[in-house]
């Protein structure tokens, strides 16, 4: 996994963040966002930062965790 991938993002206040499991919703000032949620990508939520990790060791899974936390 890249370095990028590997780091967390910091939730800022304000923010809430529900993880569901087919779904992650952040709703803020701006408004709600919802993004569908791939099984290959792991997503937890501890201390304010949110965490993005491959479900497996497959190729696609290590691609597809960087992507996922790119878009969220």
């Amino acid at each position: 996994m890249s370095r990028v991938g590997k780091m967390p993002i910091a939730v800022p206040q304000g923010v809430d963040v529900q993880i569901k499991q087919d779904q992650i919703s952040v709703k803020g000032a701006g408004g709600t966002l919802s993004l569908a949620q791939n099984q290959l990508v792991k997503v937890s939520s501890k201390d304010g930062k949110l965490s993005f990790e491959p479900a497996n060791d497959s190729r696609e899974a290590n691609a597809m965790s960087g992507t996922m936390r790119q878009l969220v």
